[in-house]
């Protein structure tokens, strides 16, 4: 049977992610990001400014050996990439760089499921090297993990897979970033095709916390889902989920797909996908199992 390949492609767009909205992707400056060799991708842009310049973390995947790992582009001021490497790398894949400044120092949250851990990582000398700083037990098996202080508190959003039911959104909370994590009494929280984190959550001037949702209802990744959480605390939750953004044919050819939105300064990082639906994808994504299975069996 043949098998699609997602192909995703990050992109910069120059509004910032506060209320961001798809008239915005239809009307604002766009700058791609490089692709990479054919049939491999970068995907789940997270991005600091230092000193002028952009650093953006992405997941990379090759879809010959299915595994992603964390990968640096840095971007000057005119968003010209000046350079390109690999920043942490593991015997699993790595996901989603949540990356992100707190305490005086900088901390980077990838997904890394299959490792039945989820760790966070602290920079020795950014932006390229990292060392392991904490694994948070309660989401051991979380995945985009989302982490944002608010109200005093550290809070931890994470999704996990329900078999032939999607996805549950759970929350979890710490007093400092490195201190003990507890889960919230109302998890899940959320619970369907649209239900695990992805991107920046944004802090309105009412309060109220803008979460985005990846809506996996008809393909993976197809679109974001706002979820507004208009109360939080360690034993209540409240929020509304309505539409946020999708693909829009400026995008073209990714139009496929829309499931990473971050926040960076005055900008905003995404990315969008098309399906390769030919044979060749199909073969390549055949060698990727192999690898994988190859893998498992060294181990």
């Amino acid at each position: 049977m043949l098998r699609e390949l997602d192909m995703w492609r990050c992109a910069i767009v120059r509004r910032p992610a506060t209320n961001i909205r798809r008239a915005d992707l239809e009307t604002a400056e766009i700058t791609w990001l490089p692709p990479k060799r054919r049939f491999a991708f970068r995907a789940d842009p997270f991005g600091l400014w230092r000193d002028g310049r952009l650093h953006i973390f992405v997941e990379t995947f090759d879809y010959r050996t299915l595994k992603g790992e964390i990968e640096l582009l840095t971007l000057d001021e005119e968003f010209n990439v000046v350079r390109e490497s690999v920043v942490l790398s593991r015997p699993w894949h790595l996901s989603y760089p949540f990356v992100f400044e707190a305490d005086g120092e900088t901390w980077m949250l990838p997904e890394s499921r299959r490792s039945g851990e989820l760790i966070l990582y602290r920079a020795r000398a950014f932006p390229d090297r990292w060392e392991e700083a904490l694994s948070i037990e309660v989401a051991a098996d979380g995945v985009d993990a989302t982490p944002l202080f608010h109200d005093h508190r550290w809070w931890l959003f994470f999704a996990r897979p329900v078999a032939g039911r999607g996805w549950e959104l759970n929350i979890a909370f710490a007093e400092t970033l490195t201190g003990r994590w507890r889960a919230h009494p109302m998890n899940p929280v959320r619970a369907g095709s649209a239900a695990r984190p992805g991107g920046t959550p944004v802090v309105g001037a009412d309060g109220a916390i803008d979460l985005p949702l990846q809506d996996c209802s008809r393909t993976y990744g197809a679109s974001l889902r706002r979820l507004r959480i208009t109360r939080l605390d360690q034993t209540d939750f409240e929020a509304v989920e309505s539409a946020w953004l999708e693909p829009c044919p400026t995008l073209a050819p990714y139009t496929d797909g829309l499931h990473t939105l971050s926040a960076a300064g005055d900008v905003t990082l995404i990315d969008c996908k098309f399906i390769d639906r030919s044979l060749a994808a199909n073969l390549a994504r055949q060698r990727g199992s192999l690898a994988r299975r190859m893998r498992r069996w060294r181990r």
